[in-house]
């Protein structure tokens, strides 16, 4: 057995040493493709301890925190790792938050580095109370660049004992539901992923292209896994369906995740079918609601298996399905995975029986240690059955099938509540969509002074087709009861989504004005 294949099977190993393990044992084999850049695994740990190296030059140290903000690139893994290998948090950001909440979540996980590109470097500028620390730009720019910063080849930093409970990363929430919230995950618990990810195929030869941000734990559950496993990572730093067929083609792709926008846009293409695919082993899907027609349509058309995972950045419980295993059960969200335990509660905190609708909760080693620096936001997300044991609030409502598959509903948050009756918007939303004229909809409460709240949709036409709001209003009306009825209907030329493609329900309900 190989030094990396005995890490992968001991109760507890760090992602940096098995790196080492790869480039030690295979390391000409490739590590990461970026455009036209080849790293193996040999280059990619020498890049890595050389980063170590500078951030114990400059004071980073076993406990502390790096941060980086910036498109997807053998820099940002680089410094990602190197992170971990000296026992700081690795601290990804959203390019796409604004100045006031970069430099507020640079603040708040106190990193001493802040690894930037030109663009969040220039955000930062503009925020007067910006944070103190030094600053590395990951590609171009003026100040410090990455390569200049490095050690000089041949460096290795001191090593540090880690801790299985220490921080391994600080991800922030993405702010659709508020402030964003630094969601604290250790080592252990992404042990936990990467031990659960066994099933699903990575290994020495799989290729697998990453299309989303690497700031979101959508990417890491899959880029981690890809390499820890010995595998090889493709980049792709700005997703667009057509370059992403290309790119699974030239590189013989055995494995991606992807959100279901992302889905939708790829089997739209109409020359789809001509890529060949044929490489493809497995295909996973989070962050956002996947619709069965749409999980029906991959199956057919696209080779290799499709796993769907629900579950959260904060970890507690997630549940797995594999499609291609359970095509009668398209319309859930899969079973809970080995080793997690999930449970659906009532308003009153009581445990509900199989068949009730609750909020979902869910324990296992894949939960996070707390929102930073919010005591008080940690014990909200909090549920402790009579045993005593801590489960995390999902905020989903949902229900188990007959067979035990979750059926899931809508967040808790999301939820219209009209003259005191529970609206689900996902209900609405699904019948919106069985209109020959809607290619999407998005349903949200609105304040009403007559029923305390009321259902407003925002609805996109399928491409070439005609429709009046009025009229979609109406149809829509006409085949739902009375508390469900759509008091207005508005036509939008697409719906506002974060970067991994969860509609953001919070601005169409902050920016709603009914008409006249």
């Amino acid at each position: 057995m190989t030094i990396a294949a005995e890490l992968l099977q001991s109760d507890f190993a760090t992602m940096p040493d098995i790196v080492r393990a790869h480039a030690i044992e295979r390391p000409n084999h490739l590590a990461i493709i970026d455009g036209p850049r080849r790293i193996t695994f040999a280059v990619f740990d020498r890049l890595v301890d050389r980063a170590a190296a500078a951030m114990q030059r400059d004071g980073v140290a076993n406990r502390g925190a790096v941060a980086m903000c910036g498109p997807s690139s053998v820099e940002y893994v680089v410094a990602y790792v190197a992170a971990l290998r000296i026992g700081a948090a690795a601290c990804p950001l959203a390019p796409s938050s604004t100045p006031e909440q970069l430099a507020a979540m640079m603040r708040d996980c106190g990193a001493s580095i802040l690894f930037l590109d030109d663009a969040a470097s220039a955000a930062i500028d503009s925020v007067t109370n910006r944070p103190d620390a030094r600053r590395v730009v990951l590609e171009g720019g003026a100040s410090t660049a990455f390569d200049a910063w490095l050690e000089p080849e041949g460096a290795k930093p001191a090593p540090v004992e880690i801790d299985p409970e220490q921080p391994f990363n600080i991800i922030y929430s993405s702010g659709t539901t508020g402030t964003p919230k630094g969601i604290v995950q250790s080592h252990r618990m992404r042990w936990g992923h990467i031990r659960r990810a066994e099933g699903l195929g990575y290994g020495p030869e799989s290729i697998t292209i990453v299309s989303t941000p690497l700031y979101s734990n959508t990417t890491l559950v899959s880029l981690i896994p890809a390499l820890v496993r010995g595998g090889t990572v493709v980049l792709m730093r700005k997703f667009d369906a057509r370059g992403f067929l290309e790119l699974a083609q030239q590189h013989r792709a055995t494995h991606a995740m992807l959100v279901p926008v992302q889905y939708r846009r790829l089997m739209d293409l109409p020359d789809f079918d001509r890529f060949d695919l044929s490489s493809f082993r497995m295909k996973t899907c989070t962050s956002a609601p996947f619709s069965a027609d749409l999980k029906a349509d991959i199956l057919k058309r696209w080779p290799g298996g499709l796993v769907e995972i629900y579950g959260m950045t904060e970890g507690g419980g997630s549940c797995l399905l594999r499609a291609h295993e359970f095509p009668n059960k398209l319309h859930t969200v899969g079973q809970p995975a080995t080793g997690h335990d999930i449970r659906i509660i009532g308003e009153d905190g009581r445990e509900l029986a199989r068949g009730e609708t609750g909020e979902i909760v869910g324990r296992s080693m894949s939960i996070m240690s707390g929102y930073h620096n919010q005591p008080a936001k940690t014990a909200e997300a909090e549920w402790f059955s009579p045993a005593g044991d801590r489960y995390i609030r999902t905020g989903d409502v949902g229900r188990f099938d007959e067979d035990g598959f979750l059926v899931l509903g809508d967040r808790k948050k999301d939820m219209i509540i009209t003259g005191g009756f529970n609206v689900y918007p996902s209900d609405l939303e699904a019948e919106l969509a069985k209109h020959p004229a809607v290619a999407e909809a998005a349903v949200v409460g609105i304040p009403s002074r007559e029923w305390g709240e009321t259902p407003a949709a925002f609805i996109v036409l399928r491409e070439g087709v005609t429709a009046e709001a009025e009229e979609l209003r109406q149809w829509m009306n006409a085949r739902v009861g009375k508390t469900q009825r759509l008091t207005y209907a508005r036509l939008v030329p697409s719906l506002p989504r974060s970067s991994i493609g969860k509609v953001l329900k919070r601005q169409l309900r902050d920016e709603f004005k009914p008409a006249g």
